[in-house]
């Protein structure tokens, strides 16, 4: 007799396999069935079937295998729960705090301050027509650091006024000092305690715009973290503000998980985003492709507003551009492929170029 099959859950790939591999530990077999048969390349939701008869067993060792997951999630997440903002005591700027703030307080982490500031290694003297050249002494360094670290008492008073007055949420926050290049130890920071989220400003008012963008740049280029950018000159005041999101998609699973790490920083808030796909020619692939999206998020984000639109042209960052400016949109996210240092810099990536361009704040990831 044929057994009656039933779904015991909708996992992703790789946590349904981890479940099937339990089940089958424990005597119950198991199979997997892609949910998005059509589409099976954003198919990321996978169906758990077993016998019928198996189902009671089944759902306790589920369970537990789940709490016990959730566990581990969560101590995990304690342990790494903060979010880290560059900042530069001689430029200011205070929207990157402000943002910095509330996201920490809307994911309950801590705050990270990090300034990085550099010691000349030789120093320029002028004598007539003649330039000489003098190494760093041990004197300028002990001096240097004491400047940075008198800057650093200053903003920490800063910050605990503004906090005293009601002006940002009272989060526990540390202000770290560090000696080198900015982007390069920002990048290495990421790498070493994986912040949850990195806030950092795209211009600056008292260093040349190229230099704070290419800082900004080559940060959102190779964090392994997630980078929210904003303009010094955006209009919007919080993050309450923030309501129309484009989503650049190019039909990756790994887009799909990129998303979840955006809406985890507007949870519980009324969104509308607009997923824009962007191709030199139109393709039949593409229209296939975006059904499937389309199918996944009304399945799984009932709650969201979302639009769709497939834009063909030569230029991503012109069509980028004219669309965020054409739907009115407060965000522009997407995740971006991890670049080495060579192709960083001779074919530099759309979101360093939207950090020089546009007044529109940034969500880049790299998953």
């Amino acid at each position: 007799m044929e057994k009656t099959l039933v779904t015991l859950a909708i996992r992703t790939s790789k946590r349904a396999e981890k479940i099937k591999q339990e089940l089958e530990r424990n005597g119950i077999e198991t199979s997997i069935q892609n949910i998005n048969a059509d589409v099976p390349a954003v198919g990321v939701g996978v169906r758990i079937r077993i016998a019928e008869n198996d189902l009671p067993r089944a759902l306790r060792i589920v369970e537990e295998v789940e709490k016990a997951w959730e566990t581990q999630k969560n101590v995990k997440s304690k342990e790494q729960t903060f979010v880290l903002i560059p900042i530069d005591f001689a430029d200011f700027v205070q929207k990157t705090i402000d943002f910095g703030f509330a996201f920490a307080d809307a994911l309950k982490a801590k705050i990270v301050l990090l300034y990085v500031y550099s010691v000349p290694p030789y120093n320029i003297s002028t004598f007539g027509d003649t330039n000489i050249y003098t190494l760093s002494n041990s004197d300028q360094f002990r001096r240097l650091s004491t400047m940075a670290e008198a800057d650093r008492q200053n903003f920490e008073n800063l910050l605990k006024k503004r906090i005293a007055k009601g002006e940002i949420p009272d989060i526990e926050f540390n202000i770290e000092l560090v000696e080198g290049v900015a982007d390069e130890e920002i990048i290495n920071y990421c790498k070493q305690h994986r912040p949850r989220l990195v806030v950092m400003g795209t211009r600056g008012r008292t260093i040349s715009e190229e230099l704070i963008g290419s800082v900004t740049g080559e940060v959102l280029d190779a964090s392994v973290s997630p980078v929210f950018a904003v303009p010094i000159q955006l209009p919007l005041a919080n993050i309450e503000d923030i309501q129309r999101i484009t989503f650049l998609t190019n039909f990756d699973q790994k887009d799909l998980i990129a998303i979840d790490a955006l809406l985890d920083l507007f949870e519980n808030k009324k969104l509308e985003i607009f997923f824009l796909h962007i191709s030199e020619k139109q393709q039949q692939w593409d229209q296939i492709m975006l059904e499937g999206i389309k199918s996944y998020f009304s399945t799984h984000y009932k709650n969201i507003s979302t639009n769709y639109k497939i834009v063909n042209s030569q230029s991503n960052t012109a069509a980028v551009t004219n669309f965020l400016a054409e739907n009115k949109i407060d965000l522009l996210a997407f995740n971006a492929k991890k670049r080495n240092l060579l192709s960083r810099i001779f074919n530099p990536s759309l979101a360093y170029k939207m950090v020089l361009k546009a007044n529109t704040p940034l969500f880049v990831t790299h998953i």
